[in-house]
């Protein structure tokens, strides 16, 4: 039978999915974002906490402690379990089939043999019994707000695109071929140092994990640790970067007549590129995908100006080339010092989720 001191189980939930994923398989009706931020609410971790929030829901929960682990099979799915050792918290088991259990542990689905998840079970188990019509509440509310805001980078894309074709024909770009390449490599560039950004305040992406394993598995992390990866010892190069692409994309967008200075600049980085290639390859010894990606990028821009005919008009300089400058030394100490309020910011959210 349940008892209070079932229900004091405590459980770990870093990615704070273990309520989404328990009403989904109950088949109760809730949205993800609504979801989390109950989760996370929580003041105390435990199962009795998980069943007050479950009856907001409409669902009633217990929790039991089978003294002989073999009973395991006579339980409906799903069910938690509380597990020690690797698991280190609850799981869902969604089924068991022979010798095999499926459960859901940290949003992953998994699978194990029977013995080693009675090896690492505690034997308490949580059950929940969802009442007719159980669902969130104000579901239907909850349900239009998460909605409209999965469709605001959508909305967010459609104006990015249409303001880029509206500067493509305003400003007569459409008629030179070079002017295509030249803003895609520069929103690809823009959004690689994006990524290193990230990787430079260690916030976690998948994207940017994925990316930087192609060339060497935590190389991104290795190189971005050394004193090299600072200009002048202040400034990441992901924040130079960041800089270079995004004034070097309004300029081209804004101020067209600034091609042959853009092609100038684009020069003036080059010799950049072969110094990095040459520190990773026989300095650190390691390779960033990313930071080589961005080295490949500048080199593609260099052939877009050449083959456009920006780089023969780069000479004499113009006004524009200092302009253009001022306006990449200005962006990069406004991302300099916005960098330790977005670390901060990651902190405490870091924190945050782990009371």
């Amino acid at each position: 039978m349940a008892t209070n001191s079932r229900l004091n189980t405590h459980f770990k939930s870093p990615d704070a999915s273990l309520l989404s994923d328990w009403l989904t398989l109950l088949g109760v009706g809730h949205t993800h974002s609504y979801t989390l931020g109950r989760e996370k609410a929580m003041p105390f971790k435990t199962w009795f906490g998980l069943s007050r929030v479950l009856q907001d829901y409409g669902v009633e929960s217990e929790a039991y402690f089978l003294p002989d682990k073999n009973g395991i099979k006579s339980l409906s799915v799903p069910f938690m379990a509380h597990t020690a050792g690797a698991e280190g918290g609850n799981v869902i088991v969604t089924s068991i089939d022979g010798d095999r259990v499926s459960y859901i542990s940290l949003g992953q689905q998994k699978t194990t043999s029977l013995s080693r998840f009675l090896d690492a079970w505690d034997g308490n188990v949580f059950l929940s019994y969802p009442k007719e019509g159980a669902a969130e509440p104000e579901l239907g509310l909850h349900r239009r707000l998460e909605f409209f805001n999965k469709s605001k980078k959508w909305v967010l894309l459609l104006c990015m695109v249409a303001l880029l074709v509206y500067a493509f024909v305003a400003n007569g770009l459409y008629s030179h071929v070079s002017a295509y390449f030249i803003a895609a490599i520069d929103m690809g560039g823009l959004y690689v140092t994006y990524l290193l950004v990230q990787k430079s305040l260690k916030i976690h992406n998948p994207k940017a994990d994925r990316f930087c394993g192609v060339l060497q598995a935590g190389g991104c992390d290795d190189i971005l640790a050394t004193s090299a990866s600072k200009f002048f010892g202040l400034f990441g190069w992901s924040e130079v970067g960041f800089a270079y692409f995004s004034v070097s994309l309004l300029a081209l967008l804004m101020f067209p007549d600034s091609l042959p200075s853009l092609a100038l600049c684009n020069m003036c980085c080059l010799p950049f590129t072969v110094w990095s290639i040459w520190y990773q390859r026989f300095k650190a010894k390691r390779w960033c995908t990313l930071c080589v990606t961005v080295q490949c990028s500048l080199w593609l821009l260099f052939f877009s100006y050449l083959f456009g005919g920006w780089v023969e008009k780069s000479l004499p300089v113009s006004i524009d080339f200092f302009v253009l400058g001022v306006a990449y030394v200005g962006v990069m100490l406004l991302v300099n010092a916005l960098m330790p309020l977005i670390e901060r910011k990651d902190d405490n959210q870091n924190t945050s989720d782990r009371i």
